[in-house]
């Protein structure tokens, strides 16, 4: 069978080795290179994405030697007897047909302890520690490290390295002159900031020898002020290229930097043009990246000539075989990577181990094991959402019967209201993918089906799984009952006309999303050139760092987003992306007001309290967004009935709707049950 994604599959000759397809799983650090015996785990979690077809894998970042560590007790590469660990990953790739660069991270002043070094002494806006300016021998000691750290990779079994030049680390920080402020020469002209990088790359190639692959990670969009200028980043590309790099991989975007660059709200592939005009005027292969998570999107880009390869890494999370289910044309069976965070980036800048929202068994592959059923039981789910869908088709794929219940018309339950938010259009790639799975996994569905306990109880099953969600939370509020009282589900649900001022009662994820269905009249994740405008990305490339001014948007309606507690509103939300939703309804004009106590309702709108003063947010609408309560009444009457029964998901706890939750409950469920 011949595959649709011709570009995607077709080799890559690199001279002295080939890749057998264009596809780069990215970077991404898991929290497993720092955990007790994480290298076995390591190593099966970069085998299975070897067995899923992957063309070249990248680790995560590894640094050369204690001051570039991401933390104090971060994964360093700098001794003989650190290689051993390391050659359980290539070993455990190499065995699946799979070929695996380690990627040499120095963070510099990103460096999460006290001990960081920089080229100057300029405190990060996301870090608490300021670093030490480095001296001139530090510098050098530090090119020699880096080399080191390299041949060490290569003696691990590593079939190259990748070189962190990119996202505001080290390298990234001595080419820009927003924290590069020397004056000898490792700063000041071009030719100087951008020596470190291009001594790096020439010691490294010496060390390693011309039949060893390096990947430099080049910021080619710092979208900082006082990042560098379009022909600095070519004369950089040009000159590491010269140095000895064999690919090119693109870097976007500083983690201090005010332009969201992977949320969920960010359009597929919004930055593929600069690595195509990059691509133009280099001569070794281009990598792009950020929010490719079809084989469509990256077919595209390679069929455009935009690049010479794509970098997924959240993907790879999501689908370990996205890879072989594109060659065989089954796009369609992807688990879709819907660029939450929750589970992966949130996680890691936590120092938790990461894992995926829509995948629980990332990074838990030799832990969260599902093996054949030696008896298969007969079970029922009631509830198709997250939780109900995740246990149902795990159960039915390890040999168990399941039928599967849910009231509504369609699968999906939460999700068929988040796929709605602005910005949130990946959720309905979930519930393709569920769709597709329970076929496959001969899961007896039965919508438009609710079930009592006396159904549940004469049906015959050995178990009976609860994922019936939540409902909302009700407030006793005077004059809550009113014509102009809206809940969430009215909105999102049922589609209820909303007057022009609306006055949300709660400011966790569910009223953050409320308020941004209701002042956006067009999502701008569907088009990347109004995407681009309203984040200030500079696709003309005439500003340094590519960064210009950000443009106004318009709201159709006048919204205030109210909590009861005092914390920062929205101080809840996702650590990598919360930012993003705050940034994005402060743009619209949205009002968020903390420390609210609710007085009434009436029809000249709602009546709060503030610090003692009581006043009139003269609305039209008040929508109650304020939490739910588990929906679990069939629960106590089944197990009146002698029924073995389980909870999982939002019917289990109904804290902030939680899908990671409800669909690990859901997996570790159906692997012991």
């Amino acid at each position: 069978m011949t595959t649709k994604y011709q570009h995607l599959f077709q080799p890559l000759d690199l001279g002295f080795t080939q890749l057998k397809n264009r596809v780069l799983m990215g970077s991404m650090h898991t929290g497993l290179e720092e955990e007790k015996n994480g290298f076995d785990k390591l190593a099966a979690f970069y085998a299975e994405r070897a067995k899923g077809g992957v063309g070249l894998i990248v680790t995560g970042g590894i640094s050369p030697n204690f001051r570039g560590r991401v933390s104090p007790f971060g994964s360093e590469l700098s001794k003989p007897w650190h290689v051993a660990k390391h050659r359980k990953v290539t070993e455990a790739v190499h065995a699946e047909g799979g070929k695996i660069c380690m990627q040499i991270l120095h963070t510099g002043r990103y460096a999460y302890h006290p001990f960081s070094v920089a080229p100057s002494k300029i405190k990060a806006p996301i870090n608490p520690f300021a670093p030490r300016a480095m001296s001139e021998r530090q510098i050098l000691t530090t090119i020699r490290h880096f080399a080191r750290a390299a041949k060490l990779a290569q003696k691990a079994g590593y079939d190259g390295v990748e070189v962190m030049g990119s996202e505001g680390y080290l390298i990234n920080q001595f080419i820009c002159p927003r924290t590069n402020k020397r004056t000898d020469r490792w700063g000041g002209s071009f030719e100087n900031r951008s020596r470190l990088a291009i001594e790096i790359i020439k010691a490294i190639r010496e060390a390693v020898g011309q039949e060893f692959i390096i990947v430099y990670r080049l910021s080619m969009l710092d979208l900082v002020p006082d990042g560098n200028t379009y022909d600095e980043v070519i004369a950089l590309g040009k000159a590491v290229e010269q140095a000895g790099v064999t690919i090119i991989n693109s870097g976007i975007g500083w983690h201090e930097a005010r332009v969201p660059t992977i949320v969920t709200s960010v359009p597929r592939a919004a930055f593929s043009w600069i690595t195509a005009k990059v691509r133009q005027e280099l001569s070794i292969p281009v990598v792009a990246v950020n929010r490719i998570n079809t084989p469509e999107v990256a077919e595209k880009i390679l069929a455009d000539g935009e690049a010479d390869m794509v970098s997924m890494a959240r993907p790879l999370l999501a689908d370990p075989h996205f890879v072989a289910k594109a060659n065989r044309n089954e796009a369609d069976k992807i688990n879709t990577c819907i660029a939450c965070n929750q589970a992966c980036l949130d996680h890691v800048f936590e120092n938790k181990r990461a894992s995926c929202l829509v995948n629980p068994q990332a990074c838990y592959e030799s832990e969260l094991v599902f093996t054949p059923v030696a008896q298969a039981k007969r079970i029922a789910v009631v509830g198709a959402g997250p939780a109900g869908l995740e246990f149902a088709c795990r159960a039915a794929e390890r040999g168990h019967h399941v039928d599967l219940f849910d009231g509504a018309s369609d699968i999906g339950g939460q999700f068929n209201y988040a796929k709605q938010i602005p910005g949130k259009e990946e959720f309905h790639e979930t519930i393709r993918y569920f769709k597709n799975r329970l076929v496959d996994s001969g899961v007896n569905v039965h919508l438009n089906s609710r079930q009592t306990a006396d159904d549940l109880s004469s049906g015959g099953y050995d178990e009976v799984v609860l994922a019936t969600g939540v409902v909302p939370r009700e407030l006793d509020i005077p004059g809550i009952n009113n014509e102009n009282v809206l809940g969430y589900l009215d909105v999102l649900r049922d589609h209820k006309p909303v007057g022009h001022k609306v006055a949300l009662i709660g400011a966790g994820g569910i009223g953050f999303d409320v308020a941004e269905y209701l002042t956006t009249e067009h999502s701008p994740t569907l088009n990347v050139r109004e995407w681009s405008q309203i984040w200030g990305v500079d696709e003309s490339y005439e500003h340094r760092g590519g960064l210009m001014p950000q443009a106004t948007e318009h709201s159709p309606r006048e919204v205030w987003l109210l909590q009861r507690k005092t914390s920062k509103v929205g101080a809840g939300l996702g650590k990598t992306s919360g930012w993003v939703h705050r940034a994005t309804l402060k743009k619209k004009g949205v009002e968020m007001i903390a420390g609210v106590t609710y007085k009434k309702v009436t029809d000249e709108g709602l009546w709060i309290e503030i610090e003692g003063t009581e006043q009139l947010l003269a609305v039209d609408t008040v929508v109650v967004c304020a939490g739910q309560l588990p929906q679990r009444e069939l629960h106590d009457a089944l197990q009146e009935k002698g029924v073995s029964v389980h909870l999982i998901g939002g019917a289990d706890v109904a804290a902030e709707l939680d899908a990671k939750r409800a669909i690990r409950q859901g997996a570790e469920l159906a692997a012991s049950i």
